[in-house]
């Protein structure tokens, strides 16, 4: 598995010979690293259910605020990028805490009925290898 001080160190080293510079993160791309990181401590095992409702309560008040920032952002106004398409195309996974308040659901149920997972399905389920 890579760890990232050898990725980190090779892409510091680049940006030394080419005299570039890290470009800086957007609001939407901050919001998808925040949501990235609410999902896979929400998916998490290696905690307690205390401990995780006490982590995701931060994670919402951060998501909170940047999908504020996102849905008031003017220079995403006229963007036509995939990225930027594909965030307002996909409201309720892009704005998983907003849209969960409007639909009065938990956070992880609503993520979960956008996903089309029930628990039907993770009953069923087979653990195994791919």
């Amino acid at each position: 598995m890579f760890t990232r001080k050898p990725i980190a160190l090779l892409l510091a080293g680049f940006m030394a010979l080419t005299g570039t510079s890290l470009a800086q993160a957007g609001t939407l791309e901050s919001l998808e690293r925040e949501r990235a990181n609410l999902l896979d401590l929400m998916l998490s095992g290696d905690i307690s259910m205390q401990e995780r409702q006490t982590k995701i309560s931060a994670y919402q008040a951060r998501l909170v605020d940047l999908e504020r920032m996102v849905l008031r952002d003017k220079s995403l106004v006229g963007k036509n990028t995939p990225v930027v398409r594909s965030a307002f195309a996909n409201y309720d996974l892009t704005f998983l805490v907003h849209a969960s308040v409007e639909k009065d659901r938990l956070l992880m149920d609503h993520w979960f009925e956008q996903l089309g997972v029930t628990g039907q399905n993770i009953l069923n389920a087979r653990v195994g290898r791919r």
